[in-house]
């Protein structure tokens, strides 16, 4: 099966799960999230001159086990990797691709510390980050509606999720998301007390 035939179909596995009753986080997952991240991941993978196919396939399952089970949200990161393991192996992907995706779905969350070893799961890891700067409704949404929190606690948690995607940024991510990061903070400071 050609790159662009496997991307293809990991597309489409990917938003089929999107769509299904058992995504806790709605199809908005797919249109706010996970296209966004690919998009960011092409832009930084040209940038960066790495390995393409590894990055858009990378950037669409990074976030899969968690839209296939809400409860593997925590360590998606982990559970992502064995699903993408798994997928890929049905697909008859190269063993050594397969490593290099699970190694950028292992170290693409800010939240948890992973060393990052490749370019390609540094354009990951940032596009994850630039994805989360580009689209504070969809924070908001995760907070308020997913997660029910209250008004003062979901623009903290915002914040914080904002600060750290900026602190995972590579300079290139920087240079595009600059502006960006600088408003949303801006709007979630001044519209609360607690900052």
């Amino acid at each position: 099966m050609s790159q662009q035939m496997i991307t293809k179909k990991i597309e489409q596995i990917v938003e089929e799960q999107c769509k299904a009753d058992t995504n806790a986080f709605g199809y908005g997952i797919w249109t706010h999230h996970i296209v966004v991240v690919v998009k960011y991941a092409r832009m930084l993978a040209h940038r960066l001159d790495v390995d393409l196919e590894i990055v858009e396939i990378s950037a669409l399952l990074h976030d899969y086990a968690s839209i296939k089970d809400k409860e593997l949200y925590k360590e998606h990161h982990i559970h992502g990797a064995t699903e993408a393991e798994r997928i890929l192996k049905k697909l008859n992907y190269p063993i050594e691709k397969i490593e290099a995706v699970k190694d950028c779905i292992l170290s693409h969350r800010g939240s948890v510390s992973k060393k990052i070893k490749t370019k390609e799961a540094l354009c990951i890891a940032s596009a994850d980050a630039m994805a989360h700067i580009d689209y504070i409704p969809s924070l908001l949404h995760l907070a308020y509606v997913k997660l029910e929190m209250d008004t003062d606690d979901g623009a903290k948690w915002v914040r914080e999720k904002i600060e750290r995607s900026w602190n995972k940024l590579c300079p290139e991510a920087r240079e595009i998301m600059l502006d960006k990061y600088n408003s949303a903070i801006s709007v979630l400071k001044s519209n609360t007390n607690i900052f």
